[in-house]
């Protein structure tokens, strides 16, 4: 199999990092959505990130429905969340809010470098977004006293939130600073670990 998309996308990486933790060999092609959209489109006619190509040819998209695939193959038993009921919806929820900030951080991006002058309104409900998800993370990354999330061992949330506020935090960093003491902390355990050190790319935003 092979995971289409770059590791400066933290979607792509978190993919990447869940393939490397649970030991599944993969190929990389690290196809930007812009320069190499014509090659990705017949993967994903979207033309976005990621997208993992099996062994037989089928490609799924989104890095939620492939984390849903790859925690299928792997069995619950090694399965980076809970199986079903509340601890599975909490979980899926960190990993909502994660997945939600970083749409956010992408399109301010994308604002700031495609459009001439950007449009105030929108710049300002993104940061506030922003602002608003990393302010209830903070509060409940805070209150938990196990080495992660849900936890001693390492979940989807935890990497979801440790890609995002990587990005975040090179994209923005006046929005990710050290208002967030227990984030920092949390990113700083997880960038630590040895997968996170070998699937990373510093951001290169696309050119306008």
């Amino acid at each position: 199999m092979f995971l289409i998309g770059q590791y400066d996308s933290p979607f792509v990486r978190r993919t990447a990092i869940a393939l490397r933790l649970y030991g599944i060999a993969f190929e990389h092609k690290p196809w930007s959505t812009f320069g190499d959209a014509e090659t990705i489109a017949p993967y994903n006619p979207l033309r976005r990130v990621p997208t993992l190509v099996l062994d037989d040819g089928e490609a799924l998209i989104e890095s939620t429905a492939i984390l849903d695939y790859l925690d299928e193959l792997v069995g619950p038993e090694k399965a980076m969340i809970a199986r079903a009921g509340a601890e599975r919806r909490k979980q899926l929820r960190i990993c909502s809010l994660a997945s939600g900030l970083g749409d956010k951080a992408v399109s301010l991006v994308y604002e700031r470098v495609l459009r001439k002058e950007q449009l105030k309104l929108w710049v300002e409900r993104c940061e506030a977004q922003i602002g608003g998800v990393l302010s209830v993370l903070e509060q409940e990354r805070a209150a938990v006293k196990t080495p992660y999330w849900f936890g001693t061992a390492i979940g989807h949330a935890d990497i979801a939130v440790a890609c995002v506020l990587r990005f975040t935090g090179e994209a923005h960093p006046a929005l990710f600073d050290d208002r967030y003491p227990a984030l920092q902390a949390h990113a700083a355990k997880c960038e630590a670990l040895a997968p996170f050190k070998e699937i990373v790319q510093p951001l290169a935003p696309p050119s306008g």
